[in-house]
């Protein structure tokens, strides 16, 4: 059996879409539970002259798992921000290559910024800094490193299917030119 047979391909993609639907499971409980702590944290200051201590850290903690796990789902739907001014003008040639050649730089860039993550998590490890009683910051911070290597795999996979486009186009037109 070959590697690239129907059958394993609908696996794959059965297991994509099991993967997706607990990303964005865990988007959408993240965000509801930000609006629940945010909403119970100005009710009880406004009313009760009070508040839940580790309310806010716990916020700014939520918002940096949403921003990272959002970048995600916006490379896995292909939709993250992209400043398009030259490829409309481009042939269909040349903006399959140019978009090979930015999912090639995207890639690199998260794989540095996936490098520099690993780092620095082991900073903090080493130095067992503390957020939100007694919890150690590097387990939070563990969603920079993931995320950032997610979407390095995710533009690599975005590179390869432009490749294989590209040179589509390419081995399309020669049969044209050959008829």
């Amino acid at each position: 059996m070959s590697v690239s047979s129907p059958t394993q391909f609908v696996r794959l993609n059965k297991l994509l879409n099991k993967i997706h639907r607990i990303e964005d499971g865990i988007l959408a409980f993240l965000l509801f539970s930000m609006i629940l702590i945010a909403t119970s944290q100005i009710f009880l200051r406004n009313i009760f002259d009070s508040g839940i201590i580790w309310a806010d850290p716990l916020l700014r903690i939520m918002v940096l798992w949403i921003a990272l796990l959002g970048a995600l789902a916006a490379t896995r739907e292909n939709k993250h921000i992209s400043i398009d001014l030259l490829t409309r003008f481009l042939s269909a040639k040349a903006q399959s290559f140019s978009k090979s050649f930015v999912n090639l730089f995207s890639a690199s860039v998260a794989g540095l910024l996936t490098y520099h993550c690993i780092r620095y998590v082991i900073m903090e490890y080493e130095s067992q800094t503390k957020v939100i009683t007694n919890i150690p910051a590097w387990i939070v911070e563990l969603i920079l490193p993931v995320a950032f290597g997610l979407i390095t795999l995710r533009f690599i996979i975005h590179f390869v299917i432009s490749l294989r486009e590209y040179f589509g186009q390419n081995n399309h037109r020669q049969e044209n030119n050959n008829d």
